[in-house]
């Protein structure tokens, strides 16, 4: 027999540490199959229901008074490691079956009665054995009956003789090695020695000798039930015979007890008499007794009434005083900072009264009280003469500091001098009164509206004085060379190169250092404003709200409160900041008047700035740069459409040849492009790019057509003249990667047709000739060509005569047309390259035709012609 894995000691260790820290130590672990499917005929598993192995585990844990006792589920992680995925308390188990379409008998189920989902079945365990399928469930009956006082309900299995099996298998009880507060016993087979270690047997030694004598009674040799069955009715009458005659022997003193029972009645009877008199005298002194305690307590109920009255009536008197003090100065108090604290104390306490007069913190009988009324319409006046006053302090307070930092220079730019703004100062001020708009909010929510608009309509005056000092002097102290936008027109773009090289960084630079003060300032601007005059938004300024709550109604509420809070503070940022942008906007068109490519880096910097406010409270912040980089954005794209009608208006211009003075001008134009790149700003200039080439390439078509002899010589020269002014930039830009390429393309076409048209000049009789052929090859056998008008070997003879007699010479003709059409030097010799190739191919087309339809003819052979060739 194979060796159980009950006995593995490293199974149980690794069941001991996956519960570590439970306090509880492993009885039994044993590996298990687990399915939830049911057996097939086959005594297989279904295939929808694959058995998983799985190792059960016992565990106890001992407390003061009882040990506890437990059934734990292990699994197999994917590395492999036993993790705990179950706990079953055994003293729920109420029910242990076997699973009868298993014929091995191996598979049972456990089934506990506090499982929430009774509908679904339980899992099946299947053991390897019907050995450790008894080991198992012995353990787990001992421990019930013996740690927890019950025995499950055992259907399918019979218990006799898993007790006979154990007998059998037992033959050492040893305790567990350790603390022997470890627990209980636990059952141990080995295979050697077939020892089993449980801790009672379900069956006493003592009770099977009864059941063995009992049954020993009945060893009769009976053949049949019916003879058994008339002898235990024969002993049965025997038995009740036998009770019959004893009565009737014990009838003397059955007499006896008569008598005795007659004396007892009629003492009875006497006594009864006499409780009937004693009853009526109770029942009297039982209605005055009680008649005396309905008075009492009529009168204790009155006394406490009374005494609830008097504190309650002194609790609504101590809620409608209202202290001098408070009403002094809520009513006519200062506002002075030093006389805040005790604004704040009136404002809470004031607060606090309204509250508690209100139904959900008073009785509603009490709220209806006349005395209630009086005293909250007093309260309601008290509240609305200070909010009256408090505003009025707040909106003179504003109008004064701004004044008073507007009539003061030295807090704007001056010549020569750049001055940031501060506002720390204003701020410290400000936050004086904080809590004072707190409490005016909390007292009434609608006196904060004009609050607001007063404040932002004195600060915006100083926001766009400081915004307006700062770009007049930055623009001022920035010197920089204006550098020409004509870049493509002929007439004015001779000494563009020089232009390009002129540096204008320090327009860049200007515009940089006025987001860098202003930027800052405005979020900061914003997000004080939204803290101090209590906007309830989050401080990212999303209006989404990712906290994960699950109380659907309460976000509803507070979603609905913080979006009308947000467009609130939306429109309160307008009128903060709304006419400061016309200064932002001033230092783009001052910078696009001086170098238009400077757009490019402007839009660098401004999506820097973008990207870094995305998670930030101020919208309108947002809303300036997006119009900033809009504003940017269209300046460059001016300057590009004009750039794309200085290329249009060549096409204009008298019968051009060579390179068009716009291809070179486009590649210093696009070095200089790529060294301002900034940030995000490829999209801008690739879009510029594919502007640019595309209306270069059709402007170069449209000068090519005007003049169809040359076209092809001015479409190749420009082709190549712009793939070698790009060949650098093209490697490491992807736009004008791909616009080389099509220009390549543009290039290998207009050659080959260039190259065609020199050829023919010289030699079309020869591949016209041979063009006919083939057509007729079309249509007739090879054999019947010679015989066509034309195409006879004579004709043959005619043509080869006129056109390779002094091949040498027409050659050499067509390479001097080819140099004559030519005004780029650096082309002619690879072009002259390919028009020796594709002669060559040619000619080597015309002899195959001519071997195959006039066989015998001679003509000069390929080999000659290309030694020839070679040597030109």
């Amino acid at each position: 027999m194979a060796k159980s894995s009950a006995d593995d000691e490293e199974l149980r260790r690794a069941c001991e540490a996956a519960i570590e820290g439970t306090k509880q130590k492993i009885v039994m672990s044993i590996r298990v199959a687990k399915s939830c499917g049911i057996w097939g005929k086959s005594g297989k598993l279904g295939r929808g229901n694959m058995a998983k192995p799985r190792v059960l585990g016992i565990s106890t844990k001992a407390k003061v008074k009882r040990t506890k006792a437990f059934l734990r589920v292990f699994k197999y992680s994917n590395g492999g490691v036993l993790e705990h995925a179950k706990l079953y308390k055994l003293k729920h188990l109420s029910k242990v079956e076997l699973v009868t379409n298993d014929p091995s008998g191996c598979t049972f189920m456990l089934g506990f009665d506090n499982l929430r989902n009774q509908s679904v079945a339980p899992p099946q365990w299947t053991m390897r054995n019907l050995d450790d399928r008894n080991r198992f469930l012995l353990c787990i009956l001992n421990i019930c009956k013996d740690v927890l006082g019950h025995l499950p309900k055992v259907v399918g299995i019979d218990v006799v003789e898993m007790a006979l099996w154990a007998k059998e298998n037992t033959q050492v009880v040893t305790k567990r090695q350790g603390d022997p507060e470890d627990g209980p016993y636990y059952a141990e087979v080995t295979e050697g020695d077939m020892k089993l270690t449980v801790e009672r047997e379900l069956v006493s030694q003592a009770e099977e000798e009864d059941m063995e004598a009992l049954l020993g009674t009945y060893v009769m040799g009976i053949g049949e039930a019916e003879a058994f069955s008339e002898r235990l009715k024969r002993e049965l009458q025997a038995l009740e015979a036998a009770n019959v005659h004893a009565i009737l022997e014990n009838e003397p003193l059955i007499q006896e007890v008569l008598q005795g029972l007659e004396s007892a009645t009629n003492c009875v009877e006497d006594m009864d008499e006499w409780l009937c008199i004693f009853n009526v005298k109770l029942r009297h002194m039982r209605e005055d007794i009680e008649s005396i305690e309905t008075r009492n307590n009529k009168l204790e109920m009155q006394s406490v009434n009374n005494k609830s009255l008097i504190e309650e009536l002194d609790k609504l008197l101590e809620r409608l005083h209202i202290p001098s003090e408070y009403v002094s100065c809520l009513a006519g108090g200062s506002f002075d900072e030093t006389r805040m604290h005790e604004n704040i104390d009136a404002c809470e306490w004031l607060a606090d009264a309204l509250r508690s007069l209100e139904v959900p913190n008073l009785d509603r009988t009490y709220a209806k009280m006349r005395s209630v009324r009086e005293k909250r319409t007093e309260l309601d006046k008290l509240k609305t003469t200070f909010v009256r006053r408090a505003s009025e302090f707040m909106r003179n307070y504003f109008a004064s500091l701004v004044d008073f930092m507007i009539s003061d220079k030295n807090y704007f730019s001056q010549r020569g001098q750049l001055k940031r703004p501060d506002h720390a100062d204003l701020r410290y001020k400000c936050r004086t009164y904080a809590r004072l708009l707190q409490h005016m909010k909390s007292l009434d929510k609608n006196c904060l509206g004009p609050l607001r608009k007063a404040y932002c309509g004195s600060l915006n005056l100083l926001l766009r004085r400081e915004a307006r000092e700062f770009a007049n002097e930055l623009r001022a102290s920035t010197k920089a060379p204006k550098i020409p936008t004509v870049w493509f027109d002929g007439s004015a773009a001779s000494n563009q190169s020089a232009n390009s090289a002129v540096d204008t960084s320090t327009v860049s630079e200007a515009y940089s250092k006025m987001l860098t003060v202003f930027i800052p300032l405005l979020v900061d601007e914003s997000s004080f404003f939204a803290n101090f005059m209590c906007f309830e938004v989050p401080l990212g300024g999303s209006s989404n709200d990712d906290s994960g709550t699950t109380d659907i109604d309460d976000n509803d509420k507070a979603a609905g409160k913080k979006t009308a809070d947000l467009e609130a503070l939306n429109v309160s940022l307008c009128d903060l900041l709304d006419g400061i942008q016309e200064d932002f906007y001033a230092v783009v068109d001052w910078a696009c008047k001086i170098d238009p490519l400077r757009c490019i880096s402007m839009h660098g910097i401004t999506e820097r700035y973008i990207s870094g406010q995305k998670a930030d409270a101020a919208g309108f912040v947002r809303i300036l740069l997006d119009d900033i980089e809009n504003r940017i954005s269209n300046q460059f794209s001016r300057f590009v459409d004009e750039a794309c009608h200085q290329i249009e208006r060549n096409e204009r211009n008298v019968r051009q040849v060579g390179v068009l003075s716009y291809i070179p001008r486009f590649a210093i134009l696009a070095t200089r492009m790529e060294q301002y790149i900034q940030g995000q700003s490829r999209d801008l200039v690739d879009q510029a790019y594919t502007k640019f080439v595309t209306i270069m390439f059709v402007t170069l078509d449209k000068i090519a057509q005007a003049d169809t002899k040359y076209a092809d010589v001015l479409l190749l020269e420009n082709y190549a003249a712009f793939q070698n002014s790009l060949y650098e930039l093209a490697n490491v830009v992807a736009t004008l990667a791909k616009f080389y390429h099509q220009a390549s393309e543009s290039y290998e076409q207009s050659c080959t047709r260039f190259i065609s048209t020199i050829i023919y000049y010289q030699f079309e009789r020869l591949f016209q000739f041979a063009r006919r052929i083939e057509d007729l090859m079309c249509t007739i056998t090879p054999e019947e060509i010679p015989f066509q008008l034309g195409l006879s070997k004579v004709d043959l003879r005619k043509v080869v005569k006129s056109s390779l007699s002094g091949v040498d010479k027409s050659i050499t003709t067509m390479y001097k047309k080819l140099q004559k059409n030519l005004t780029s030097e650096e082309l002619l010799p690879s072009l002259w390259d390919k028009c020796k190739k594709e002669f060559l191919d040619k000619y080597d087309s015309f002899a195959q035709l001519v071997a195959k339809i006039y066989p015998g003819e001679n003509i000069p052979d390929v080999s000659q012609m290309r030694d020839l060739l070679a040597s030109m």
